[in-house]
């Protein structure tokens, strides 16, 4: 009995030697998170206890930190993507083979292609081969790139069951590499509000980015159809685009409604509850998610929302949302008019809402993130 003691200690030791070989791509995360930045900053706390390298240019206590560049994120556009694919392709394998890893869990679908080494990554959405822009860069990555990222992986995580199908139809990978997990979201900034705050008009609150596969110029048209739009407010929180802001300006301009219209730009992270639960309700008519965060965040405010019944959508909502579909405008604007006008309607969605939120938690996605990635230590 004696004797075997020091053999279980040798077990124990080798299983901890194990623990450390995880590395954690953090390279994505900057000061302004939107998406995929925002969900690495919120899962990876939930792997502590793999005891992982937290690959990133910040200091995270009680974790093993290995600094990398920070000029490789979302914020530096293009130029950070470049850079980014580059710093995986040449620096990541010898990282990794420096550090004796076994494993790789990066938060986007990137790894290196030249090179042998085993990664578990998170695919977020396929947007770009949905709705494909002539001479993106994002064409040629979305196209060639990621495919082979996610042939050579181990596994593949995405962020709803949506996501995985697109993965099956655009790639042909198999359903049996692919695991969905829902996304959390952080239940102390969104949460509901007792006092609202009084505007001068009611107003319905879109979140997100200007992109043309967000639906903006058909919530624009079916806000201008509204009964008594006159009334209402329509506003427009998140980052503006330089190619497609003045679009929806101009289509803003030509209906009449620039009065009633407002850009917020990008809403620091503790002000934006204040604005969702202020809203008489959140409007996101997406063509397409991989998930959809302004649903989740809008739902756990107290807010109701009116959204897409497309892609993730429906799975983010369940029933506790107007569903429409996005291609018809009347449809928007009859959601928008029932929520105006139907207070036992608005009390139904609140109420709903409250109890969806409960299904979805950042812990939740952690522990089922981190059964994969163990499966594969």
């Amino acid at each position: 009995m004696i004797n075997s003691i020091p053999i279980i200690v040798l077990i124990i030791n080798l299983n901890l030697d194990k623990m450390h070989q995880l590395l954690i791509n953090l390279s994505v995360i900057f000061n302004k998170p939107t998406g995929i930045s925002n969900y690495s900053r919120n899962l990876f706390p939930y792997l502590q206890f793999l005891n992982p390298t937290l690959l990133t240019s910040e200091t995270y206590p009680g974790f093993n930190c290995y600094e990398i560049p920070g000029n490789m994120t979302p914020a530096q556009g293009t130029k950070g993507h470049l850079k980014r694919l580059l710093w995986s392709e040449f620096k990541l394998p010898k990282i990794y083979n420096n550090l004796q890893s076994s494993l790789i869990f990066s938060p986007i679908p990137e790894a290196s292609l030249s090179n042998k080494f085993r990664h578990v990554v998170m695919v977020h959405d396929l947007i770009p081969l949905r709705f494909p822009k002539r001479f993106s860069p994002l064409t040629p990555y979305f196209h060639y790139y990621i495919p082979s990222v996610l042939r050579r992986a181990e596994h593949i995580i995405c962020n709803s069951q949506a996501t995985a199908r697109d993965i099956v139809d655009f790639y042909q990978i198999s359903p049996d590499k692919i695991t969905p997990i829902l996304l959390g979201y952080d239940k102390d900034n969104f949460r509901h509000f007792a006092d609202k705050g009084r505007k001068e008009k009611p107003y319905f609150l879109y979140l997100g980015r200007h992109n043309p596969y967000k639906n903006l110029h058909r919530l624009v048209s079916a806000f201008a159809a509204l009964s008594n739009c006159q009334n209402y407010e329509l506003w427009f929180a998140g980052p503006k685009d330089n190619k497609y802001t003045p679009l929806l300006t101009k289509h803003i301009q030509e209906l009449g409604l620039t009065s009633q219209v407002k850009f917020l730009d990008y809403v620091p992270y503790q002000e934006l509850p204040q604005i969702i639960a202020g809203a008489i309700a959140m409007v996101f008519p997406s063509l397409w998610e991989g998930f959809g965060f302004p649903v989740l965040e809008a739902m756990a405010c107290g807010t109701p929302v009116i959204t897409s019944n497309l892609s993730s959508l429906p799975e983010v909502a369940g029933d506790a949302a107007i569903l429409i579909n996005p291609y018809n405008i009347s449809e928007i604007t009859e959601a928008m008019y029932t929520i105006a006008t139907n207070n036992q309607e608005r009390d139904r969605l609140i109420t709903a809402g409250s109890h969806q939120v409960k299904k979805f938690s950042w812990q939740k996605t952690g522990q089922a993130t981190a059964e994969i990635l163990q499966k594969y230590l």
